[in-house]
């Protein structure tokens, strides 16, 4: 076997070319580009999620300038009403399925779910990778729209019908929408793939000794998520054909009869728009937990690993992730509070909202038993970690209240509804990715990242993420409408400007420390310094791999005691002669 360590580029350092040194005849399309190993695959979800990220912040960049200075021209060109909501909508569509999804599961979940179980590869190697290049031509449709007749759509990311069905409704409504549909579709088909991946991966290629209680958490959040996405994304597949033929083949499912659109009646006939809404809000829903599951395995893991002490009630914490996973299907109604359902099943959908806070619950209080009594130690993937927990708290209690129709009729179409899912499920998505980057990029690139760079961007992200999004619940308190380009001409919410300009402050600065973490990142895979083998003493595999023919001989995370002047016990070391008898 050759060397590989000279020729590789540097992207790719001696914790990625591990699985690749066998193929050093190949070519470089096929061995960094086209590539079957999953930790490639792994490396190129990332960077895909960090360009959509990218995207997204500069979507809400415009709109946050546009709110405070509507008459402002950026780069010569002023923001109409209807790029304001296409903006909206292109921001949301970037964070949700191309961050939010891919990131921590895709992503981190490609790279390290085979590591951490004991894997040679994912189950289906080829497939692997064209479920990358099907989430990228997605990606590439996707950013077409803005280049198209019309521009991007303009009708949100939840594309309500009937408006939705009709490509003359408005501006980015024709072509626009159709790219956006073609391009979730192809989504779907590939997040699809991926999820029979993970599962086949996860239940049959475990290695000797790796029980299903032995598990890391990620790998369970990773397992739990998979069925998440292949259920909820065939849904939303299926609803996306169904508008995409009511638009173009005269189909009538979400169009009714008597519909006139611009002193035009259209001609459908006998269709729902409410059924748009069942449809969507059934992948709607769970995707809050497809970006969430994945943070809270992976925070599982991180504060057992830097409090040094096992996970608090680990059977509990694995309960609770299943229970999430199915409890998510029962509760989409709670979105359509609003819609006039019916209410015995307004009553149903409120108890079962409430009722998924229970395994919330228990996570929040084993996470709080993890810490307590530990010997922390603060570096920055741990803040992120407790940042973690403490943005799902504040984003969570907000829930019960939107849980109670009542009080959701009032609150449903304000920034209250913006300033709840943006904490709980984009803000604290976003620092579990930002603590997973930190935590495994040694074990990556066999370099580290810059621990002060890193804790100061931890900071200016928190409190960021605090200031932006805490006060938007005072604007919706106050009935604040969201998606509203301008305020200039609605007088009732023209005195809450200044709440939104310290808002728009707040946005500013933190989008701004987010170049600290790209220069960090960047500047650290080429001339970081070298790192450790196992930098955190992590127990689990993918620092200390199983050695071969051995077996998995004990749990995820054995911290405590003396083991040799260590306070760990990897999962792959060798059991004691006294721990044998």
């Amino acid at each position: 076997m050759t060397n590989s360590a000279s020729v590789k580029p540097p992207l790719i350092a001696a914790g990625a070319a591990s699985a690749i040194v066998s193929n050093d005849a190949a070519g470089f399309l096929r061995r960094y580009i086209f590539s079957s190993d999953h930790k490639i695959v792994g490396l190129q979800y990332f960077f895909l999620a960090l360009a959509a990220a990218l995207m997204g912040i500069f979507l809400s960049l415009l709109m946050r300038i546009h709110i405070i200075w509507p008459t402002v021209k950026i780069f010569g060109i002023g923001i109409a009403p209807e790029s304001y909501l296409a903006l909206v909508t292109m921001h949301a569509t970037f964070m949700v399925f191309f961050v939010l999804t891919l990131a921590p599961q895709n992503a981190f979940g490609n790279y390290f779910l085979p590591l951490q179980i004991g894997a040679q590869r994912m189950a289906f190697s080829g497939l692997n990778m064209a479920s990358f290049w099907l989430a990228f031509l997605s990606f590439l449709i996707m950013l077409a729209a803005f280049f198209v007749e019309g521009g991007a759509p303009i009708s949100g990311w939840t594309h309500y019908a009937p408006l939705s069905a009709v490509p003359s409704a408005g501006p980015g409504q024709g072509l626009g929408l159709d790219l956006w549909l073609v391009s979730i579709a192809i989504f779907c088909v590939g997040s699809g793939i991926a999820a029979v991946n993970f599962i086949v991966t996860t239940i049959r290629f475990r290695a000797p000794g790796m029980t299903w209680m032995r598990l890391p958490l990620p790998c369970w959040a990773w397992f739990v998520t998979a069925f998440l996405i292949l259920s909820a994304f065939s849904v939303l597949l299926a609803a996306a054909a169904m508008l995409f033929m009511d638009r173009h083949f005269g189909s009538s499912f979400f169009e009714p009869s008597g519909l006139v659109i611009a002193g035009q009646l259209v001609q459908h006939q006998g269709g729902s728009p409410l059924l748009w809404q069942h449809l969507f809000w059934f992948f709607g829903h769970p995707e809050v937990y497809i970006a969430i599951l994945p943070g809270m395995g992976i925070t599982s893991h991180l504060l057992s690993t830097f409090a040094r002490r096992p996970v608090f009630g680990y059977r509990a914490m694995v309960y609770a992730t299943i229970a999430i996973g199915v409890l998510g299907f029962g509760i989409w109604g709670h979105h359509m509070f609003t819609s006039g359902m019916n209410l015995h099943a307004a009553f149903a959908f409120s108890n079962l909202t409430l009722a998924i806070g229970v395994p919330s619950a228990v996570k929040t209080f084993n996470w709080l038993g993890t810490l307590w009594g530990g010997r922390l130690r603060f570096t920055t993937p741990m803040l992120f970690s407790i940042g973690f927990v403490s943005l799902f708290i504040t984003g969570g209690l907000t829930g019960p209240i939107l849980a109670q129709p009542t009080l959701d009729t009032y609150l449903h179409d304000t920034y209250f509804v913006v300033a709840h899912f943006h904490l709980i499920m984009g803000m604290a998505a976003v620092f579990a990715i930002f603590s997973a980057t930190y935590f495994w990029f040694p074990r990556i690139f066999s370099r580290t990242m810059s621990e002060k760079l890193g804790r100061i961007h931890f900071w200016f992200t928190f409190l960021g993420a605090y200031a932006t999004f805490v006060p938007m619940h005072l604007l919706g308190m106050a009935g604040h409408p969201r998606r509203y380009a301008q305020l200039t001409e609605v007088n009732y919410v023209h005195k809450l400007l200044p709440l939104q300009i310290f808002i728009s402050i707040a946005a500013f600065v933190t989008m701004a420390a987010q170049i600290l973490f790209l220069i960090n990142l960047f500047w650290s895979i080429f001339r970081g310094n070298k790192s450790n083998p196992n930098l955190w003493e992590a127990t689990t595999l993918e620092w200390e791999p199983l050695p071969a023919g051995a077996e998995v001989q004990r749990g995820a995370y054995e911290f405590g005691g003396d083991h040799n002047g260590k306070d760990f016990v990897p999962q792959a070391g060798l059991v004691s002669r006294e721990r044998k008898e």
